[in-house]
C-alpha cells in the first residue's frame, strides 16, 4: 500500500491510533532477536482495534531496506517503517537515533493525523513524550518491561533508562499495566497515581490455541513417546534456559526431552547460547535438549499441544504471553513465581509457581506433574478454561474506551 492509497481516518470517536514500537516490529518472527511478545501484542491488540472500527498505524524503525515503506497487515492496520540510524543497530545503541525516529513519525503525523498515541516499551514512550507535546494530544504508554524491575532481577539495566522511564510516567495520561501486580510495581516503585494506571490483559486467539490431541501434535513435529519438557523463548539470560536444562537435568525422568523453541537475542546471544551448550553437554543431555528455530503461532500452538510441561523461568514478566498460550492449549505450566506470572498462573490449580529460580526446585515441580497425570490434566483443563477468558477482543474493546476518555479530558503534562 502506498500513501496514496491509505483509506481516509474512519468515523467514530476514535478513529486513528498512532501505535509506537520502535525497536520491534510486529513482521518481525516473535523468538528471534529482539521479537518477543511485545510484538504479538502490538499486532494482535491493533487488528482487534480495526475489526472494532479504530485504524492503527504502527511506526516501527526501518531495519530492512528490501520491505516497503508501508505494509498493510489488514484493513485498518498499517505498519510504517522510519528510517533512523544504521539497519543493523543493537537495541542497545537505539536511544542514539530515538530523536531521529520521532521527528520522522512526525513528519508523517503531519499528513496522517492521529486522536492519540499508544507507546509500547520505554525507547517509545521517550518518543511518544515528544510527540505528545508537539502534537497535543494524549499519550498511553505500556512498558512491557520495567528498567526497575529488572534492575532488581539482577539484570544491569542503564540508569538513563530507568530516569526516561521517569519522566515519561509523570507525563504520560494513562499507563496500561497486564494486571495487578505490574499496577502494584508501578505504583510502588514510580509513583505513578493509580487513577492513572489502566489494566489491560494480553489475550490468547482461541482459534489458534486450543487444546488437541498430544498424541497428533507429537507425531506432526516428530517427538516420540517420552515426557516431554518444553520452553519457548529467545535464547538470553533473562528468561531463564539455563534453569530448564538444570531441571531436565535434575529430573528424576531419565526418558524426559526438553525441547527449545526460539532464537538468539541480542549481542550476548551467541555467549549465553555457548554457555548453554556446555552446560547441557557438562549434563551428559546432547541426545535430551532439543533446539527448534523460532515458528510461526500457527506452528506453536502444536508444540505447547505436543508438551507435558511448559516451564518459564523467567527472571522477571510483565504479564507471560507463553504462560497463558500454553495454559489455553492444555499444557500445565511451571514458572517463576514473579511479576505477572502471578496473574497469569494459578498456583495449584492451572499450573506451580516457584518462589527460588534453583534448578533443583524446578525439577521438583516437574517431578510432581510427571508423576501425576491425573493433575496434569486437570491443570491444563483448568488453564484452558481460564485463558479461554482473555481474548484481543476483550482487550480492544478496553483499550478504545479508554483513549476514548483521555480523548476527552484534560492532558497531564509535565509537572
Amino acid at each position: 500500500m502506498t500513501e496514496a492509497e491509505f483509506l481516509p481516518m474512519s468515523d467514530g470517536p476514535i478513529r486513528r491510533i498512532g501505535v509506537l514500537s520502535m525497536h520491534t516490529s510486529p513482521l518481525d518472527q516473535p523468538g528471534a532477536g529482539d521479537s518477543g511478545g511485545l510484538n504479538v501484542y502490538v499486532r494482535e491488540l491493533a487488528a482487534s482495534m480495526a475489526d472494532k472500527g479504530t485504524e492503527c498505524d504502527i511506526y516501527v524503525r526501518r531495519t530492512n531496506p528490501d520491505v516497503a515503506e508501508i505494509v498493510e497487515l489488514e484493513t485498518g492496520v498499517n505498519v510504517i517503517q522510519i528510517e533512523a540510524g544504521p539497519y543493523g543497530l543493537e537495541k542497545a545503541d537505539l536511544p542514539a537515533v530515538v530523536d531521529i525516529w520521532t521527528q520522522g513519525v512526525a513528519a508523517y503525523l503531519d499528513r496522517r493525523p492521529v486522536d492519540a498515541f499508544h507507546a509500547h516499551y520505554w525507547l517509545s514512550a521517550v518518543a511518544g513524550h515528544h510527540l505528545k507535546h508537539e502534537f497535543d494530544l494524549p499519550l498511553a504508554v505500556t512498558f512491557h518491561t520495567l528498567g526497575r524491575i529488572k534492575s532488581i532481577a539482577g539484570d544491569s539495566e542503564p540508569e538513563g533508562r530507568i530516569r526516561a522511564e521517569e519522566l515519561v510516567i509523570g507525563c504520560a495520561d494513562a499507563v496500561f499495566a497486564s494486571g495487578s501486580v505490574e499496577a502494584d510495581q508501578l505504583t510502588s516503585l514510580y509513583g505513578i497515581p493509580r487513577d492513572r494506571i489502566e489494566i489491560l490483559t494480553p489475550g490468547v486467539d482461541s482459534k489458534i490455541f486450543n487444546p488437541n490431541a498430544l498424541s497428533s501434535a507429537r507425531t506432526v513435529i516428530g517427538l516420540g513417546d517420552y515426557p516431554v519438557l518444553l520452553f519457548v523463548g529467545r535464547i538470553q539470560a533473562l528468561k531463564g534456559l539455563d534453569v530448564a536444562i538444570g531441571a531436565l537435568a535434575l529430573s528424576n525422568s531419565r526418558e524426559a526431552r526438553l525441547v527449545v523453541v526460539g532464537g538468539l537475542s541480542g549481542d550476548e546471544g551467541p555467549k549465553t547460547y555457548t554457555d548453554l551448550k556446555q552446560r547441557i553437554k557438562n549434563n551428559g543431555l546432547d541426545d535430551r535438549v532439543i533446539f527448534v528455530e523460532p515458528q510461526t503461532h500457527q506452528a506453536l500452538s502444536t508444540y505447547y499441544r505436543a508438551a507435558d510441561v511448559c516451564l518459564v523461568p523467567s527472571r522477571s514478566e510483565s504479564f507471560g504471553l507463553v504462560a497463558l498460550e500454553a495454559a489455553a492449549c492444555g499444557t500445565a505450566v511451571v514458572a517463576s513465581n514473579v511479576g505477572g506470572l502471578r496473574d497469569n498462573v494459578t498456583d495449584g490449580v492451572t499450573g506451580i509457581l516457584v518462589n527460588e529460580r534453583e534448578p533443583g526446585r524446578f525439577a521438583a515441580a516437574v517431578d510432581q506433574l510427571l508423576d501425576d497425570p491425573e493433575m496434569r490434566s486437570e491443570m491444563g483443563r483448568q488453564g484452558a478454561l481460564r485463558a479461554s477468558l482473555n481474548s484481543w477482543d476483550l482487550g480492544a474493546a478496553n483499550a478504545i474506551e479508554v483513549f476514548s476518555r483521555l480523548t476527552s479530558k484534560e492532558l497531564v503534562f509535565c509537572g
